[in-house]
């Protein structure tokens, strides 16, 4: 998976490194049990502080993305179901960006769609068959 920064971004590094990590798991790039870049080879690659890593890493960590281990390294977690933490956190972020796409002018129907389509980029262990 190649991760590409935007330093010039109001968004901090450690979370655009988060951000993209959950992506590839999500899409499929990044399967459970595998091997994460250790911090330094990461901070390497993507020329950031191995604090900076860390910081990404330990919030994988929290939100249980990844499980680390001092012998092993970082390893992603297998697809696990939503908690009642994580669904508040779902519907408080949904209801910004509704907000901001109706403030923008974009309609219900064209956001469901757009959200209906970049859930569809999932990989299939991450989509529910209803």
């Amino acid at each position: 998976m190649l991760i590409t920064l935007d330093t010039k971004s109001v968004i901090p590094i450690y979370a655009q490194l988060r951000n993209q990590i959950v992506a590839g798991i999500g899409r499929g790039e990044l399967k459970a049990g595998e091997h994460l870049p250790t911090v330094r080879q990461l901070a390497a690659d993507a020329g950031v502080n191995t604090m900076t890593v860390n910081k990404a890493y330990q919030l994988l960590k929290t939100e249980g993305f990844i499980e680390i281990d001092r012998r092993k390294g970082a390893t992603v977690c297998p697809v696990g179901c939503g908690n009642s933490d994580y669904r508040e956190k779902l519907e408080k972020e949904l209801e910004l960006l509704s907000a901001e796409a109706c403030l923008k002018g974009v309609g219900c129907e064209e956001f469901l769609q757009l959200c209906k389509n970049i859930f569809g980029q999932m990989h299939p262990t991450c989509i529910e068959e209803g």
